[in-house]
């Protein structure tokens, strides 16, 4: 067999810088459902890191439910149900370990003397206020890290990621 070999060196063909060829371009534009896939595997992985800036002794079903029951209390088992989406005795094991720990109360309701009512307690409010703070305090030193376009970018994209959240009317 031989090798074909040319000993001539041929000028390499010559290329037309396209835009995105620069190290500083810009990637292609994604289409729609590379840019859904894209979006949410990164809010995924936030919204995990997030979570794991939670107490340790706090599962984040359990942290999850102590912020809806600040927000919402006093609230009834079923309404904290929905809102967690859980089933009542689900959220039933949820509420006593709370209580357990301290972080909150049932009560029953005034009116139906049948119906209890779950509301933090101040050991609670002060749990649910020092997780924000953990949080905050972590996604402000990843926001650090980002150089000021980086920076400006995110606080441009803040309200276009909050009409994502918005009802469909």
């Amino acid at each position: 067999m031989t090798n074909r070999r040319t000993t001539t060196a041929a000028a390499p063909p010559a290329l037309d810088p396209a835009p995105s060829a620069a190290p500083d371009a810009a990637p292609p534009p994604l289409g729609q459902p590379e840019l859904a896939a894209r979006l949410r595997l990164v809010l995924n992985r936030l919204a995990r890191r997030l979570r794991n800036q939670t107490p340790d002794d706090l599962s984040p079903s359990l942290t999850s439910a102590l912020v809806t029951i600040e927000l919402r209390g006093p609230i009834t088992l079923g309404r904290l149900a929905a809102c967690e989406r859980v089933t009542p005795p689900s959220v039933t094991r949820m509420v006593t370990a709370l209580e357990r720990l301290g972080l909150v109360r049932r009560e029953a309701d005034p009116v139906d003397r049948r119906v209890a009512r779950v509301s933090l307690t101040a050991s609670g409010a002060r749990v649910v206020q020092r997780t924000r703070t953990r949080k905050t305090a972590w996604l402000a030193r990843r926001l650090a890290k980002l150089d000021e376009a980086e920076v400006a970018l995110v606080r441009q994209a803040l309200p276009v990621l909050e009409r994502l959240l918005e009802d469909d009317r």
